[in-house]
């Protein structure tokens, strides 16, 4: 079973659907149907929700190879947790006019981090089922 996996999507998906009715709203507003049309808000919109699409699925993938291969249910949380954390201090660093890039890089730290930090655990666990 994939509790923690389970739990951890969730609020992810509720992260990407904020992100998904924010760019909705600013195409509605600005009567934009593909692209930015040039607006600023827009443009930060998308690759706010862009960047999202582009990084979850990844850590996603790996909590749940980590939950489903047995590990414990805290090693699995706490990596889903970072990963949670990490896309929220970047989408508000991008949804803030004007960017505030401390934000940005730091939510990055947070994803870069917990993605090496997942394929680590892993390799790990799997080398740990393997032989041990």
């Amino acid at each position: 079973m994939l509790l923690i996996t389970s739990i951890i999507a969730a609020f992810l998906t509720i992260i990407f659907v904020k992100l998904s009715f924010a760019v909705i709203g600013l195409r509605r507003k600005n009567r934009v149907g593909l692209g930015s049309g040039g607006n600023e808000d827009l443009e930060r919109a998308i690759r706010a929700q862009g960047n999202f699409a582009e990084y979850v699925p990844f850590g996603l993938i790996l909590i749940a190879c980590l939950e489903l291969n047995g590990a414990p249910w805290w090693l699995v949380a706490i990596p889903g947790a970072t990963l949670i954390i990490g896309r929220l201090i970047h989408a508000k660093g991008m949804n803030v006019p004007p960017p505030d890039f401390s934000k940005r890089v730091l939510g990055m730290m947070f994803t870069f981090g917990t993605l090496i930090t997942l394929v680590i655990l892993n390799l790990g666990w799997a080398v740990y089922k393997l032989f041990f």
